[in-house]
């Protein structure tokens, strides 16, 4: 290896779409690539265990944060770990899995940005944050159908966890580098995930494309299906990008060239049109589509890890 990996955290509450986006990323630079870890495997207490306590598995005590810290720090100096593996289905411990980091490492989890030391080991942090009544949706669905649950027991279960959302996971917002909410378009009586829009908060503590290409002369945007705005979140000044789901060819084409024209190594990936690993998504009936608000998403963070492999490779040169 020529350079030490380079880490991605994808931080978000639980069915917040972290696994989805995660899997699109390693599909975009080559699952060889790429080490998936999830911090959510660190869980302190088993699922029985947590139900005799009366601990939810987002409180931080229910985690061994320092562990994943630990363990952050010897991925990012290329360094194996044996990783915990906690099993969704049983609730139980599976034995733990000697991992060893490839050149890529996508970090998804609940609690990744509760410390410093963890947040330090990050060269791009990414938040999701989807309205609550889609997340809800999404983990009925993802609860019932992979899981064993009930949905009344994944409602109860939402309501018990609502506490601890709002107190340890919605605050790490404030630690990402790009804040990603994908959401339903208005009109539509039903959330359609064919259909969805992204708004992108860009913030300026690593530096981002400079979509003002995407404007013309006199600054007006092409098209009402792709904005660029500057805005505040979390009392903050940021750049917001959103793509609808209805935007054409042309106007995502836009977006993709400035992606590519910054970083020569994207361009592979800059094919939208008939290239399925970008936006991959999969119809009711199984037929595989694109979303271009995904694909804007996975082109826009794939950017950002080739941005910091060509600063760490150019570090590595120096030393």
């Amino acid at each position: 290896m020529s350079h030490r990996p380079i880490i991605l955290g994808i931080v978000g509450d639980s069915a917040a779409g972290k696994t989805t986006l995660t899997r699109g990323i390693a599909q975009i630079l080559g699952e060889d690539n790429v080490t998936v870890i999830c911090t959510d495997d660190y869980h302190r207490y088993d699922r029985k265990q947590r139900a005799e306590i009366g601990i939810s598995a987002l409180h931080p005590d229910c985690n061994y944060l320092d562990i994943i810290q630990q363990h952050l720090s010897l991925l990012r100096s290329g360094q194996p770990i044996l990783k915990p593996i906690y099993n969704h289905s049983t609730g139980a411990f599976d034995p733990p899995e000697y991992i060893k980091p490839n050149k890529f490492v996508i970090v998804e989890g609940l609690l990744g940005y509760s410390t410093r030391g963890m947040r330090d080991t990050y060269d791009v942090k990414v938040f999701l944050a989807p309205p609550e009544a889609l997340r809800s949706t999404w983990k009925i669905k993802r609860d019932t159908r992979k899981r064993g649950y009930t949905e009344e027991q994944v409602i109860e279960q939402l309501r018990k966890r609502e506490s601890d959302s709002e107190a340890f996971i919605r605050p790490q917002r404030q630690w990402a580098d790009a804040v990603v909410t994908f959401y339903p378009s208005n009109g539509g009586t039903e959330y359609d995930d064919l259909l969805l829009n992204v708004r992108l908060v860009l913030r300026p503590t690593i530096p981002h494309p400079d979509f003002t290409k995407i404007l013309d002369s006199n600054g007006n945007h092409q098209g009402s299906a792709v904005r660029l705005e500057l805005d505040r979140d979390m009392g903050k000044p940021v750049d917001v990008l959103e793509v609808d789901g209805h935007a054409t060819d042309e106007q995502v084409r836009q977006i993709e060239r400035v992606l590519c024209s910054e970083v020569p190594h994207l361009g592979q990936f800059c094919s939208l049109e008939g290239n399925q690993d970008i936006g991959k998504v999969v119809g009711t009936t199984g037929e595989t589509l694109q979303s271009y608000p995904l694909a804007i998403t996975q082109l826009l963070i794939t950017y950002h890890m080739l941005k910091a492999a060509n600063v760490a490779a150019a570090m590595a040169i120096q030393v």
